[in-house]
């Protein structure tokens, strides 16, 4: 997961070494700020060779760099981008005063979700995590206007199909504690639809009063305060992989 492949498309070269994402970095070429030996490369096509092409930015020369893994216990109110066109706040509020290269979300948690959220400049960490076919388990602590009967708790298991006929399951399900009018679940999945949790439980007509990822893989939230990030160890970084990892390659063929 360290090694950067060797050749690639210019793009994606400025985002595998950590200089923006490729979109930003298609306008970076078309502009003409991007040069490819010496020379002014307005090519978005073009493939280059991360270890032998010199690349540079603004005049400035682009060098591979050591990749970062951050986990963040993202705040309810902000939105998972790095720039909103409603120009809401965004989780890169957390990182303002710190000097840290360009990093991306890995995945995301809606404006009114909270809890662990990872960020990194290594896209093939990334891609490992995100790809659906390893099953990375996230676990999630949710919060309930209502007590849940043992029926419904198998309802859920055996899978909810919403209004437009999508079937959204969980791996597991169980109660934390409850209330007199609302119940704490630990929800896991192992898919990563858009807002599952909640369109599972506005299928039902539950509301979902609190919503925080809690886990990735084996990687916990921990005592992290809300708004705090921390650089992840080595240990950390494997742990978070621990599904793809068990993983057979032979399944993706």
């Amino acid at each position: 997961m360290k090694n950067l492949d060797k050749i690639v498309s210019l793009p994606r070269a400025l985002s595998k070494l950590g200089i923006c994402s490729r979109s930003q970095a298609e306008k970076l070429i078309f502009e003409g700020r991007v040069k490819v030996n010496s020379k002014i490369c307005r090519n978005h096509k073009l493939r280059v060779n991360l270890y032998k092409d010199k690349i540079e930015v603004d005049g400035k020369l682009v060098e591979p760099k050591q990749f970062i893994y951050i986990a963040l216990n993202k705040p309810r109110g902000l939105v998972t981008t790095t720039k909103d066109e409603k120009n809401r706040e965004t989780v890169y509020k957390c990182f303002e005063g710190f000097d840290l290269p360009y990093i991306f979300p890995v995945g995301r948690l809606d404006k009114a979700s909270e809890g662990l959220l990872l960020f990194t400049n290594d896209t093939e960490w990334a891609n490992q995590i995100l790809n659906p076919q390893a099953h990375i388990e996230k676990t999630y602590h949710v919060k309930i206007n209502r007590k849940i009967e043992h029926d419904l708790i198998e309802k859920i298991l055996s899978g909810i199909e919403t209004k437009e006929g999508e079937i959204l399951k969980v791996k597991s399900i169980k109660i934390l504690r409850e209330g007199t009018k609302t119940c704490w679940l630990e929800i896991v999945l192992d898919e990563g639809k858009n807002r599952q949790i909640r369109r599972i439980f506005e299928t039902l007509e539950i509301e979902v009063l609190r919503l925080v990822r809690v886990a990735v893989g084996n990687l916990k939230l921990g005592n992290l305060k809300k708004g705090e990030f921390k650089i992840l160890s080595e240990q950390e970084i494997e742990s978070v992989l621990t599904s793809y990892n068990n993983f057979s390659s032979d399944n993706f063929k």
